[in-house]
């Protein structure tokens, strides 16, 4: 049993890690991890987002990246702790080219104290800091000047140019919640951005949701990069006041934003270096030349709608959920709605309470976390009121988060459901009662390792799933709709189900069928699918990635970049892709260690 303190334990590895990275002893280097280790790497080491699992694969990228690297300088920051026999320690570092912040888990062994987990990750590019600080700009230019144009002018005069005599470096499509985070940390970094967006406004995608759409994420999980919320900003915000929050953070972030603007072809010339994108601006035809292209379109891809015989003899309405205008016109009317996650629950329940005669039907099994007992037990530790008094703001938290690698998040989780299981056992045996098909993920793992490895399965219950279990809302589990007929669905069981409404909340397919459209087939499967972890379970087919497909990373097409997720995800992975961009504009060297292959198509 060591008589050193857990800051005393990280400080002495980090010196002994950092004195064999020094010497260039990459087995030396190795040898303070234990036989079951993981470090993450987030940009600082390998230009990439990866994940070295085990110690030959740690060795392995020392010995291709070190000499280039150089990190240097690490020091413990704060005080370590230690819980369950597992040091936590929060650090600093260098490398050659920029400074960065890691976090390290430690094991006592036989041989001594050995790494479990490391996290290095690229806070900023030296000599290429964001302006902020001591650094920030003065804004007012003082004496006398002939021709001084103010704030505004120089503002109107950049709007002017960029896109037509002046091209961006970066072009963005897609201007939802991802695209606009991305596009301030890029402003942030002096890298000339334009975001187009088919919508006329800045948070449109949030406001033309169906009207009681609100976040299932509580506020703290929710900020956007260098404007939180205020701190009475709700716990679960409406869509509208999104909507209006990412218009006002887009203006005065002073993103070059074009709404009302849809990206029509996109080509990469090769011999160039740079893309040739045309977009319809408000009817006007415009083509820009970015040397990075960023796909920002959110989670999915297009929309699945199924092809359902008779569809078009149905003499009601029938819809996508992205598509739902909200239950008012439909009072005192029969509706069905295929699906059980997210966005079935929410409408069935917004149905119900205007007086609407709604059946769900059921496919397939859905895991459901009651939304107070997520707070608790899964989110409360990182991102709650409590969390931010006891230290820990956004920042730490997503650093917390991605401290834990995808291999073994799972086993962090299974408790975390194990305890819903009881805590909910009411809720959950009452809807087992009434025919919903429940899961918890292939491995008890619950509602995020489904969000990562699939998108899809899962509901944060809000009130929708008491309406299942008690009836109010109907359900046809174990059921597809086999026909559609004029003034009714025919199920798989036989049932017939009359109705004026018919929604199809039916998910929506990978990101890269967008790139099929926008610029070829070929270029889509180059890439490859979009998210999952590759873990061989439900809708997540192997081999096994160790990291989200695609996302915030180089992808196997050249100067092409996927860019999304939840709010959270989207605010701390900006990050890293910001830092990835602005090197390629600098001209840095950006040796990408290991692009990941591409093993799954659209």
């Amino acid at each position: 049993m060591s008589d050193k303190t857990p800051s005393q334990r990280a400080q002495d590895w980090l010196s002994g890690f950092e004195n064999a990275l020094s010497q260039g002893q990459t087995a030396q280097a190795t040898a303070l991890f234990d036989t079951d280790c993981y470090w993450r790497d987030l940009v600082s080491f390998t230009w990439n987002i990866c994940t070295q699992e085990g110690q030959n694969a740690i060795e392995a990228m020392l010995q291709a990246r070190l000499a280039d690297v150089q990190p240097s300088n690490f020091a413990l920051e704060g005080e370590a702790t230690e819980a369950d026999g597992v040091v936590d320690a929060w650090f600093t570092f260098e490398t050659g080219v920029s400074r960065g912040r890691g976090h390290l888990r430690l094991k006592a062994t036989a041989q001594g104290d050995r790494a479990w987990t490391l996290l290095t990750t690229m806070t900023e590019l030296k000599g290429f800091e964001e302006k902020k600080g001591s650094r920030r700009i003065k804004g007012a230019e003082h004496g006398a000047q002939v021709g001084r144009k103010s704030w505004l002018e120089r503002r109107q005069d950049e709007e002017a140019r960029l896109g037509y005599d002046e091209q961006p470096h970066v072009l963005i499509v897609g201007g939802g919640q991802g695209g606009i985070m991305l596009a301030a940390r890029l402003r942030r970094l002096g890298v000339p951005t334009i975001v187009v967006e088919r919508n006329e406004k800045a948070g449109d995608s949030w406001r033309k949701r169906y009207k009681t759409l609100c976040l299932h994420d509580p506020v703290w999980y929710d900020h956007l990069p260098y404007m939180p919320f205020p701190d009475d900003w709700p716990v679960f915000a409406p869509k509208d006041k999104v909507g209006d929050w990412l218009e006002m953070y887009t203006k005065v972030m002073e993103i070059n934003y074009w709404g009302s603007t849809t990206a029509k072809k996109a080509t990469f010339n090769e011999a160039k270096g740079e893309w040739e994108v045309v977009v319809d601006r408000a009817g006007q035809e415009v083509v820009l030349r970015p040397k990075e292209l960023v796909f920002a379109l959110g989670v999915s891809g297009y929309a699945n709608v199924p092809k359902i015989a008779g569809a078009d003899s149905f003499l009601g309405d029938q819809h996508h959920s992205s598509k739902h205008p909200g239950p008012e016109a439909y009072k005192g009317k029969k509706a069905v709605v295929l699906g059980s996650n997210n966005s079935a629950h929410d409408i069935c329940a917004a149905l119900w309470e205007n007086g609407v005669d709604v059946t769900m039907v059921q496919r397939s099994s859905t895991h459901i976390a009651p939304s107070e007992s997520l707070m608790e037990l899964a989110l409360g530790g990182l991102y709650s009121e409590e969390a931010v008094q006891s230290g820990i703001d956004h920042h730490k938290a997503d650093l917390v988060f991605a401290s834990v690698p995808y291999q073994i998040m799972h086993t962090f989780h299974i408790p975390v459901y194990d305890e819903m299981k009881k805590r909910d056992a009411d809720l959950y045996g009452r809807l087992e009662k009434a025919g919903f098909m429940l899961d918890f993920g292939d491995d008890g793992s619950g509602l995020f390792m489904k969000y990562l490895r699939r998108g899809s399965g899962y509901y944060i219950d809000v009130g929708a799933s008491e309406l299942v279990a008690n009836g109010s809302v109907k359900l046809k589990s174990h059921n597809n709709i086999e026909r559609i007929n004029p003034k009714s669905v025919t199920l798989t069981d036989g049932t017939e189900l009359e109705a004026d409404l018919l929604v199809y909340a039916t998910g929506y397919g990978s990101m890269n069928h967008w790139l099929a459209d926008l610029i070829s087939p070929e270029v889509a499967d180059r890439v490859g699918k979009v998210w999952g972890l590759g873990s061989g379970t439900t809708k997540d087919p192997g081999p096994w990635e160790g990291e989200l497909r695609n996302m915030w990373k180089p992808t196997q097409q050249k100067q092409l970049w996927i860019h999304g997720g939840n709010l959270h995800q989207s605010r701390h992975y900006s990050q890293f892709l910001s830092l990835q961009l602005k090197a390629r504009y600098e001209g840095l060297d950006t040796p990408v260690y290991k692009p990941a292959p591409v093993h799954h198509l659209r």
